[in-house]
């Protein structure tokens, strides 16, 4: 669940159907992944440690904009970095392993090694136990949307953008040679290949229950 249609939007705040699919799934026997970038996770974390005592549970956090500003303008109304690495070290704290997805990774904005450096930093100290990092795609009407955002907050980059996917809506893969070689040294660096568990940050703020919010 997530890697579509993210289940913790808006929308679950008011509704609550999560309690009852991660219940559903665990009584079945049903493993269950769950990919958000929503803090509303952490009112179910108690629900989903339970549901990993009965089957195969994995929880991964979507965070690929660590500048805020630029989260700011990106991804606007959605949980700032800061709210998202509070998220992992909730769901560490739960006793569940938390997986991130450093993606999409937008070319020439958020793709330097410093950026990525700082990021990756921040995901590790937060107890993350593991990443996986990949470009941006612009499939669909994705394209026409982001394309228009970039003219606007950042034109002097549209036509290298127009170059990197002039041929569909992925990164040619000299360009994806390129990140994975800058990150691959960061992965080592901070021990988030998959292959660690850290034991989870201890935190008292971590253990209190606080009251969810939607953004």
């Amino acid at each position: 669940m997530g890697t579509n249609t993210d289940p913790y939007q808006r929308a679950e705040g008011r509704y609550a159907l999560m309690p009852g699919i991660i219940g559903a799934l665990a009584a079945s026997g049903t493993p269950l992944s769950i990919l958000t970038k929503g803090t509303l996770l952490r009112r179910d974390l108690p629900l989903i440690a339970e549901a990993a005592q009965q089957v195969p549970v994995s929880v991964a956090v979507s965070l690929a904009v660590g500048d805020p500003e630029l989260h700011r303008d990106v991804e606007s109304g959605t949980p700032t970095p800061q709210a998202r690495l509070a998220l992992i070290t909730a769901i560490r704290a739960a006793g569940l392993d938390c997986h991130v997805m450093v993606a999409p990774v937008l070319p020439q904005l958020t793709d330097s090694g410093e950026h990525l450096d700082q990021l990756l930093g921040q995901i590790a100290a937060a107890g993350a136990t593991g990443v996986t990092v990949f470009g941006l795609h612009l499939r669909g009407s994705t394209r026409g949307w982001f394309m228009c955002w970039l003219a606007r907050a950042h034109p002097e980059l549209v036509s290298r953008y127009r170059e990197l996917y002039r041929r569909g809506p992925y990164l040619p893969p000299s360009y994806r040679e390129m990140l994975r070689e800058r990150v691959a040294p960061l992965i080592a660096k901070y021990r988030l290949a998959g292959d660690h568990r850290p034991a989870p940050p201890e935190t008292e703020a971590a253990l209190v229950p606080v009251q969810a919010t939607l953004f």
